[in-house]
């Protein structure tokens, strides 16, 4: 498969980054660099216009900057499920959106063309482009936060698959007779390796926040750091969910690495060293073996950078 040519750097889109707490939205170069920035809260329980209403306000945001009109296109990497064929969202943590034509909402706002995609395959786009991954021609990338979610890198290319979705790992089975998942599964990686996962498990297991702190995967992660037994317990359980995961991901696909971001990956070797010890118990064909584990390059700006990248690439 021939290399995909680099952008020009001095290219310019727009990039769209929409999840379930908030909307944020840049202007690009063919380099990746940021020029402009707007964000702002999504109302994720509001109605379908009102969510929209956040989209527009960033777009409007970004319209005002000297550089908006050498603006090509938009890119617009959504929290999924995704339809790029159809150009609509239908995010699990937005509900008032389902089938929500965003590509068509967003080009009747900007006469520009629209390039969607869902958030992992974003990440994927962002850190094959300029981040972890590049220079690998196949590669699992992946976000641990909120939820569990995942892009793919297939001989140099991010492979989105014909909806947009391919790649989405944290719907991947790994407990068969596991908890009902809201995506209509069981066991799914998301239910076990998630924030909110980690925060559940560490409360079942005895954890219980210090001085009031909050109930969030960072809590779980300083008292992990203190040795506080149940909080270790639920990275490590979280850290086996991923590697069974990986493993079966590897099988399938054949990887060279694997990039992992998102807030949980922030709390480090709490995760990737249980991650790297039960990879050794799973990936256990040849093929599979020797997997390169990195934490993502990008932070918060990842879904930009990919949207852009998707965007620049037409």
């Amino acid at each position: 498969m021939a290399a995909v040519p680099p952008p020009s750097p001095s290219a310019l889109v727009a990039a769209v980054d929409l999840g379930g707490t908030k909307t944020a939205g840049a202007i690009v170069t063919g380099a990746g660099e940021l020029l402009a920035r707007s964000e702002g809260p999504t109302a994720a329980d509001g109605d379908a216009e009102a969510v929209f209403a956040g989209v527009a306000r960033v777009l409007e945001e970004l319209a005002g900057h000297p550089a908006w009109p050498g603006v090509a296109a938009v890119g617009v990497g959504s929290a999924g499920p995704v339809d790029t064929a159809a150009g609509t969202v239908s995010p699990v943590n937005i509900p008032s959106w389902r089938g929500f034509p965003l590509v068509r909402r967003i080009a009747g706002r900007t006469a520009l063309p629209v390039r969607l995609l869902g958030d992992g395959v974003a990440l994927a786009e962002a850190e094959h482009w300029l981040g972890a991954a590049a220079g690998y021609r196949d590669a699992l990338c992946m976000v641990v936060s909120t939820g569990v979610g995942g892009g793919l890198v297939l001989d140099g290319r991010v492979h989105p698959g014909p909806s947009g979705n391919a790649g989405h790992i944290g719907h991947v089975s790994v407990q068969w007779d596991g908890e009902p998942c809201p995506c209509g599964g069981r066991g799914c990686l998301e239910g076990l390796a998630s924030g909110p996962a980690i925060v559940r498990h560490a409360r079942a297991a005895g954890w219980r926040p210090a001085g009031g702190s909050p109930l969030t995967a960072r809590a779980v992660a300083d008292a992990a750091r203190t040795g506080d037994g149940a909080a270790l317990a639920a990275f490590d359980l979280a850290g086996r969910a991923l590697a069974a995961a990986i493993a079966g991901t590897a099988a399938l696909v054949e990887l060279q690495a694997v990039v992992i971001g998102g807030g949980v990956a922030q709390s480090g070797s709490l995760l990737f060293d249980p991650l790297a010890r039960h990879l050794t118990h799973y990936a256990g064909l040849p093929f599979t073996r020797g997997l390169h584990l990195h934490p993502a390059r990008f932070g918060p700006d990842a879904g930009l950078i990919g949207a852009a990248a998707a965007a620049l690439r037409g």
